[in-house]
């Protein structure tokens, strides 16, 4: 069986990486090889491929059979057009140097390939990075904004507040103004008041103390009038009281004859009544005796 160019797989799951071996047919895929030419990591892009081009270019002289991937591998790394030119030498095609001329020419075009390949790639991976910084700084913007918009929100309605708050403290003061105005004016009206309560009490006092004078000298004179008065009432009362004790002998003489003469009236009508209830006796027995004798 011929040796076979091929993979050995290695690292963890879901990122595997490989070692390009030379090995027998009949060998397992991981197991025992004769040879390690290079690497093969698959995870970046583009793929890192380390190999050994000597080696490589070696075992294919000796007739080596690459897989497929391995195949792929050394066309990536120009091993397989090299041997196609040291074939094409050894049938006289072309010399050695025309060879080493068109291999440099291929190399060449290829590095420059794979470095345009890079420079897109890092080009698509700036420009995806500059969206994505311009996606978050417009983001960022309309946050911005939007926090910008709320903070003018709350200054307004802090300056409104605060405006408020200042129409209150005036006119809170303009109404403790207004108050002290109001009880200043009241104190001194109290004041006023007292004066004047004061100064009529005062009024009051002289004019009291006038009438108490006036008072007390009528009063005064009134008694001095009424001792005056009583002296002479007194003086008239006893005259009267002569008088009337004069009077009242006669008044009680005259009376007491009165009632003399009253009372011998009085006496002769009784006993004129009694006359007559005497006759009217006798005429009714009289009368009666003579109807006894009809």
């Amino acid at each position: 069986m011929p040796v076979k160019i091929r993979l050995t797989r290695h690292g963890r799951k879901r990122y595997a990486y490989y070692h390009i071996v030379v090995a027998d047919s009949r060998a397992p895929r991981d197991g025992r090889y004769i040879d390690r030419i290079g690497s093969y990591n698959p995870n970046t892009n583009p793929a890192t491929i380390d190999l050994d081009f000597d080696k490589a270019l070696s075992w294919l002289q000796k007739g080596a059979q690459p897989t497929d991937t391995a195949r792929a591998i050394l066309s990536y790394k120009g091993v397989l057009y090299k041997n196609h030119l040291l074939g094409g030498v050894r049938k006289g095609a072309f010399d050695e140097e025309e060879s080493e001329k068109r291999f440099e020419t291929w190399l060449a075009e290829k590095e420059a390939k794979i470095q345009a390949k890079k420079e897109r790639l890092e080009d698509e991976i700036q420009s995806a990075l500059k969206k994505r910084l311009d996606a978050e700084s417009k983001v960022n913007e309309g946050r911005a904004a939007a926090l910008a918009a709320k903070n003018a929100e709350l200054a307004a309605e802090a300056e409104a507040s605060r405006k408020t708050e200042k129409t209150e403290t005036e006119d809170e003061t303009t109404q403790a103004d207004v108050i002290t105005e109001e009880s200043m004016a009241e104190v001194e009206t109290a004041e006023a008041d007292e004066v004047t309560d004061e100064t009529v009490a005062e009024v009051e006092t002289a004019d009291a103390d006038e009438v108490t004078d006036e008072t007390v000298a009528e009063v005064e004179t009134a008694e001095a009038d009424e001792v005056t008065d009583q002296s002479v009432s007194e003086a008239e009362s006893a005259e009267a009281r002569e008088v009337s004790d004069e009077k009242g002998t006669e008044v009680e003489t005259a009376e007491a004859e009165e009632e003399v003469e009253k009372t011998e009236v009085k006496d002769i009508a009784v006993a004129q009544e009694e006359g007559e209830k005497a006759d009217d006796e006798d005429q009714k027995a009289e009368d009666e005796t003579g109807d006894e004798k009809q």
